[in-house]
């Protein structure tokens, strides 16, 4: 069981792109991954067709009557399984606090579920911001992925990411794996080569060597509720995200 948290602290990245095009590159396989909504924003939930009705039917009710995940999963048209977010979640922080057991929740949740769900990808879509909700990502994860749109201000969101993994490997007694992803991604501006340069020099060889191209098609789909593979299946937005999959899956960065 792969549980990768896709996590930037800027918006606008392809954070929800990346999950929702990641997973449903996998369920295309035949791996059949569960996608988790963790932003209260759910645009996940919006974009696969996955709304909750109340609180009790998303996430949130793990956080506040312990719901098993299992009982919370449903499946979208495009063959993604779909744990949905609602916008009660933003209520976490205040009613929960940051204690070990807060931040741990979404973890002991889904150890639980270990043995029902094998080898199933789980991918999470974090929110923006460092609090309960994407700490209990980050502790749940066995992998981050970072998407960085080509401009300055998301590769500076990349670096406080560092900083964010870096004071909490004490506490995890593991350093996390992960893998930062060029997004929106024009070879003709050369503040896109800067960028790439940027990300090359400061994260090695923990740059995914695929980058995600601007692309028409990859804008237009989840107005559509599509993913890239519905939408424009020759595009070359659906060549990414294929190729992407292909790199992780060689890697060993997803199973």
């Amino acid at each position: 069981m792969t549980i990768v948290a896709v996590f930037n602290q800027k918006g606008g990245v392809g954070k929800t792109t990346t999950v929702l095009n990641l997973a449903a590159a996998l369920a295309r396989r035949g791996r059949q991954p569960v996608g988790i909504d963790l932003d209260p924003q759910a645009q996940f939930s919006s974009i696969t067709g996955i709304t909750a009705h109340s609180g009790d039917d998303s996430i949130y009710s793990l956080f506040q009557r312990n719901r098993p995940l299992r009982e919370l999963i449903r499946e979208s048209p495009s063959g993604i399984n779909v744990i949905s977010s609602h916008v009660e979640l933003s209520k976490v922080d205040a009613l929960h606090g940051k204690g070990y057991n807060a931040i741990n929740k979404l973890n002991t949740s889904l150890q639980a579920e270990k043995s029902r769900f094998g080898n199933t990808p789980w991918i999470i879509d974090c929110s923006p911001l460092v609090g309960v909700l994407s700490l209990n990502a980050i502790f749940a994860c066995d992998a981050v992925i970072v998407p960085i749109s080509a401009d300055y201000l998301s590769i500076n969101g990349a670096f406080q990411i560092v900083k964010t993994l870096k004071a909490l490997e004490q506490v995890l007694k593991r350093r996390v794996n992960r893998r930062y992803l060029l997004t929106r991604f024009d070879s003709r501006r050369s503040m896109a080569k800067i960028i790439l340069n940027m990300a090359q020099t400061e994260f090695g060889a923990d740059v995914c060597r695929t980058v995600i191209s601007e692309n028409v098609s990859l804008a237009e789909s989840p107005a559509l509720h599509k993913t890239i593979f519905e939408h424009a299946p020759d595009s070359r937005g659906a060549h990414d995200y294929d190729a992407l999959l292909d790199e992780l899956m060689a890697d060993g960065f997803i199973e």
